[in-house]
C-alpha cells in the first residue's frame, strides 16, 4: 500500500467516525455517506487492477468529505454554509449547492478517465458530448432517488432534500452538476491528460 493511499484511506476513516459521532439524525447520516462509503469500497476494490490518477484520487476524497459532512449535520445546517450566507446576506445555506457542483464535477473526471483509458470514443468531441449528458444523467437520477427517500421516510425526508423552501432546488440542482461537469473538462482537461500519461509511463516501467 502507497504513502498516498495510506494517507487517503486515513484522512476517509478519520472523517467518516467524526461524522458518526452524533450526527444530526442517524437515518440521514446514513443516507447521505453511503455514496461515499461505496466508492471508497469500489476504490479498494480496483486500486491495484485500475489505479487511477493522482488528480482523481484527490477530487474524489474532497467528495467524499463534502458528502460525510453534508451527512453530519444535514447540509441545511453545514456551518459553512451559514457563514457563507451571513457573509453574504444570503436567505438560505447554500452547502448543498457545493455538493451538487461536485456531482457533477468529480464524475465528469472519472468519465473522462474510463473513456480515455479505455479508447472508447474516436474523438474528443463526443467524448466530452456523452461525459456531460452523463453526468447531468447521474443529478436528475439523484433528485429521483430523494424523491423515493421522501415519499418512503418521513423521518428523514426533509432533511435528505435539504429544499429549505426553495421552490427551484430540483433545476438548480442539476444545473450546478452540469456546470460542474463542464468546469471540469474546461480547467483541468489538460493537466488531467499529462496525469494519465505520467500513470502510463509508470504502469509500463
Amino acid at each position: 500500500m502507497t504513502r498516498g493511499a495510506i494517507a487517503w484511506s486515513v484522512v476517509f476513516v478519520a472523517v467518516l467516525a467524526w461524522s458518526a459521532i452524533d450526527p444530526h439524525d442517524y437515518p440521514t447520516w446514513a443516507l447521505e455517506v453511503l455514496p461515499a462509503v461505496a466508492g471508497a469500497a469500489i476504490l479498494a476494490a480496483t486500486r491495484r487492477r485500475f489505479p487511477l490518477t493522482t488528480l482523481l484520487y484527490v477530487l474524489i476524497l474532497a467528495h467524499c468529505v463534502i458528502l460525510i459532512v453534508g451527512g453530519h449535520y444535514t447540509y441545511a445546517e453545514v456551518p459553512l454554509g451559514d457563514w457563507v450566507r451571513d457573509l453574504t446576506g444570503g436567505e438560505r445555506n447554500n452547502y448543498d449547492k457545493l455538493g451538487h457542483f461536485a456531482q457533477g464535477f468529480v464524475p465528469a473526471l472519472i468519465a473522462r478517465e474510463l473513456a480515455l483509458r479505455l479508447d472508447i470514443f474516436r474523438t474528443r468531441a463526443w467524448m466530452n458530448v456523452f461525459i456531460v449528458g452523463f453526468c447531468l444523467g447521474i443529478s436528475a437520477f439523484y433528485e429521483l432517488i430523494e424523491w423515493w427517500v421522501a415519499l418512503l421516510s418521513e423521518e428523514a425526508a426533509d432533511a435528505f432534500l435539504g429544499t429549505q423552501g426553495y421552490v427551484w432546488d430540483t433545476q438548480s440542482d442539476m444545473l450546478l452538476a452540469l456546470i460542474g461537469a463542464i468546469a471540469a473538462l474546461v480547467v483541468f482537461g489538460r493537466w488531467h491528460d499529462r496525469q494519465i500519461a505520467a500513470l502510463g509511463d509508470a504502469q509500463a516501467r
